[in-house]
């Protein structure tokens, strides 16, 4: 039996780690649970059957505790992955890791420096078209990549996801970001695992409904990235529909989702016509919790996020920040920049 601890319980995703890891009660135990608020704290613990600590310095010291699970509000995971990597334990950082760059990456060279296990909440890198196409990307199946498009949007805002005891997500002092960053990081880690690096980012991102203030609720950003590709990315918690996921275009082959379903033509590729939806796809990576879970398990070569790539979608995305709020191109801040 494995322990692990929950330190904080703030995230909309924590219930369904919790689910994660009562499924695998004969592996995982979550001997501790931590939270500012000790509600929440309670409720946690009581779900899992574990003891509530009022100091995460009690975990941080428990040698029966190799790894913990870190869903607390964004503002506050540098205080505590910070400790986290001196005590050695492998962790789970809801994304995004940072508030923006320059957290981000001291939390991520902490990581490194502990060399310990670490993944983030990125999950759409296991999907298997996301799969195929970063395989096909490799191969140069699309000749020269000219454009590419992603979007990551729901009616959050329309149906008051935020109201309750999620709204912390809503408070740019907490997340650091509102919808534009909340469901863009993820289309954006797909894009950079495509891609590569980014050169620089613009952007416009507005309020919309109200609902929770000045919190962002919809965004478009621009990308130029460092191997040649023009890029757009939306996101949004204001769209009743949201069918067009992913273009990529190239001058030898083109994939787009729409509805669910890929679309993949390509000169290289014997059948792709792009007529009919392409079937021919790798199979699902587990969720990236259970990524996470497995790792610790002692499995080998589980498909990570490292931290290093966790900050870099830190920074890229405080960029689209600032360049919303200037008006300009902005270059993200990088290793050594921040």
């Amino acid at each position: 039996m494995i322990n692990l601890a929950l330190v904080g319980a703030a995230h909309i995703h924590t219930p369904g780690f919790i689910k994660r890891i009562k499924d695998r009660s004969s592996e995982f135990a979550v001997k501790a649970v931590w939270d500012h608020d000790a509600g929440r704290a309670q409720k946690a613990a009581g779900e899992l059957n574990a003891q509530v600590v009022e100091d995460p310095k009690a975990i941080w010291s428990d040698r029966e505790i190799p790894a913990v699970v870190i869903c607390s509000e964004t503002n506050r995971h540098q205080d505590l992955v910070a400790p986290a990597a001196r005590a050695k334990k492998h962790m789970f950082v809801e994304k995004p890791l940072g508030m923006g760059g320059k957290d981000a990456y001291a939390m991520a060279r902490a990581i490194d420096k502990a060399g310990v296990l670490f993944q983030t909440g990125y999950f759409m890198r296991g999907n298997p078209m996301h799969r195929f196409l970063r395989e096909q990307v490799q191969r140069g199946s699309f000749g020269r990549i000219s454009r590419v498009r992603a979007s990551n949007c729901h009616a959050g805002s329309l149906k008051g996801f935020f109201d309750g005891e999620y709204r912390w997500m809503a408070d740019l002092e907490q997340a650091g970001c509102g919808a534009f960053g909340d469901l863009g990081t993820h289309v954006l880690d797909i894009l950079m695992w495509l891609f590569g690096d980014i050169e620089r980012v613009a952007a416009d991102i507005n309020v919309v409904t109200g609902r929770y203030g000045q919190c962002d609720e919809t965004g478009e950003g621009l990308i130029q990235f460092d191997s040649g590709p023009i890029g757009t990315l939306a996101a949004g918690w204001v769209d009743v529909a949201d069918p067009s996921k992913l273009l990529i275009s190239g001058t030898e082959g083109h994939a787009h989702v729409v509805n669910g379903q890929l679309f993949f033509k390509s000169n290289h590729v014997e059948g792709a016509d792009g007529e009919q939806p392409w079937t021919d796809l790798p199979d699902a990576w587990p969720h990236a919790f259970e990524l996470f879970l497995d790792a610790v398990a002692g499995k080998q070569d589980v498909p990570l996020v490292k931290p290093q790539e966790a900050a870099a979608r830190s920074a890229v995305m405080e960029a689209f920040y600032r360049a919303a709020q200037t008006r300009r191109w902005v270059v993200p801040k990088g290793v050594g920049k921040e």
